[in-house]
């Protein structure tokens, strides 16, 4: 792979912060609003972004000082490599993340697919049954507009991120002067008593929250096309949940202070497809609800280009450690970017659109946390026992602290949460089969565990 040409490195923080920024906000607000005030029964549904953006920054601040350390394609795949050891753990935790990664990265891609698509029904409600239709196309559309060189997409983020900011703006200037606080305030009995079922619908609602704020590790996936990555890749990660998180409380308590939050329940029909165009209607009339439509359609859009884009690096970077088939090292010679694995992504997220976005957003989430997150912020810890000698151009604030509240923040979402023994016995069945196809491909290749038994087997013969 010496004569391959190599990536570029045109990602300025400008572009990295608009990528993360796109990647985060997406379809979620727009469509998780209903589900995550159902999981609480009332507007104290808030306290899941409030406490998610307390989260995500923690994280981040893991994320932050990881990639500026380790600035390369692949983002976790890297560094779970060196902090556990490339010919040891590190080898399995890697590859792991991979595995799961075949699971996770295709329905993160659909999720904001299948939004756009329930979106899209609000101008065609023929559409309801045939979402998976819109969605595919999505996909395919993301797929020709990121085979490309990167320089060309960095403009092309920025064009998209206009969109995003430029629909979350109006929202919140439609709810702010149009405000009832006893309307957004309107908490049902006994919203704040810390019972059984508080804590249940808490660990719902964060897990909702979760998945809306996910997305501000984009660039660290694009380790080796960031410029200045000891510097920019903390930063655009620190300022995309800074203010995204502003504009998801803002932008939320506003829609809440127009629509009672017991007509955008989930239970309440398909208002949940598309509240913001509800709003909007209810706000200005038809013609704001139909260009307010088009507008989340187009930050949904904005949100599966930056998902692709960056997933897209991973199996490419650990094709070339050899960690995974070679062919998904091949970067196209024109464009220079490695578009074998940018088709198979897009190929399985195709598949991925067929399901439902509710089971898709709690899949996805319970399988990252427990096969990527939770092991990636225990192990910077690691790292910094491992390797005290280690560059670290970004070192983390307060450190262990953030580390350790990540921690506890995403145990108790994978815990406090209705069937949450199902779906976590779903990501064990990913990690039981993940561990069987290491250890089986291990002893094939005479690689660790298996290395010494080869040696003995091999001394006796």
């Amino acid at each position: 792979m010496k004569n391959s040409p190599q990536l570029i490195r045109g990602v300025g923080l400008g572009s990295a912060t608009a990528l993360n920024m796109i990647d985060m906000i997406g379809v979620g607000p727009f469509i998780t609003l209903p589900l995550i005030v159902g999981a609480m029964g009332g507007p104290q549904a808030m306290l899941g972004w409030v406490l998610g953006a307390i989260f995500a920054m923690c994280d981040g601040l893991v994320w932050a000082e990881l990639g500026a350390a380790m600035p390369r394609s692949g983002g976790s795949y890297g560094y779970l490599r060196e902090i556990y050891g490339a010919e040891r753990w590190g080898k399995l935790f890697s590859f792991l993340f991979i595995w799961q990664l075949s699971f996770s990265a295709p329905l993160s891609i659909a999720s904001g697919s299948i939004g756009l698509a329930g979106y899209a029904s609000y101008f065609w409600p023929g559409l309801e049954r045939q979402r998976w239709l819109v969605a595919v196309g999505v996909v395919a559309l993301v797929t020709a507009l990121l085979y490309r060189k990167i320089t060309s997409i960095g403009w092309i983020s920025k064009l998209l991120l206009v969109g995003v900011i430029g629909i979350m703006g109006w929202i919140i200037l439609a709810g702010l002067t149009h405000f009832e606080a006893s309307r957004a305030f309107s908490f049902p009995p006994d919203a704040f008593r810390l019972s059984n079922r508080f804590f249940l619908g808490l660990g719902s609602a964060m897990l909702i929250a979760t998945y809306d704020y996910w997305g501000y590790y984009n660039v660290a996936f694009l380790g080796d096309e960031v410029k200045e990555p000891g510097k920019t890749i903390p930063r655009a990660i620190l300022l995309s949940i800074l203010f995204v998180s502003c504009l998801y409380v803002v932008m939320n308590v506003s829609i809440l202070g127009v629509l009672p939050w017991q007509e955008i329940q989930p239970s309440q029909g398909n208002s949940g497809l598309y509240v913001v165009s509800v709003f909007m209607r209810r706000i200005y009339g038809s013609w704001a609800a139909n260009l307010a439509t088009a507008l989340v359609m187009w930050t949904a859009l904005a949100s599966v280009f930056s998902l692709m884009l960056g997933y897209s690096r991973v199996p490419y970077a650990a094709a070339l450690d050899g960690n995974y088939f070679q062919i998904f090292a091949r970067v196209h010679p024109e464009g220079r970017f490695p578009y074998v694995s940018l088709l198979a992504l897009a190929l399985v997220a195709a598949v991925a659109c067929f399901f439902s976005l509710a089971d898709v957003i709690a899949a996805l989430v319970v399988i990252r946390i427990t096969l990527q997150f939770l092991v990636q912020a225990i192990g910077l810890i690691v790292l910094r026992v491992r390797r005290p000698d280690l560059p670290r151009p970004f070192r983390m604030w307060l450190y262990p602290v953030p580390a350790l509240v990540a921690s506890a923040g995403f145990l108790f979402i994978l815990i406090f949460r209705t069937n949450s023994l199902t779906q976590i016995g779903y990501a064990s069945v990913i990690l039981v089969t993940g561990v069987a196809i290491f250890l089986v491909r291990s002893w094939r290749r005479r690689e660790w565990p298996f290395a010494d038994v080869w040696v003995e087997q091999g001394t006796e013969s």
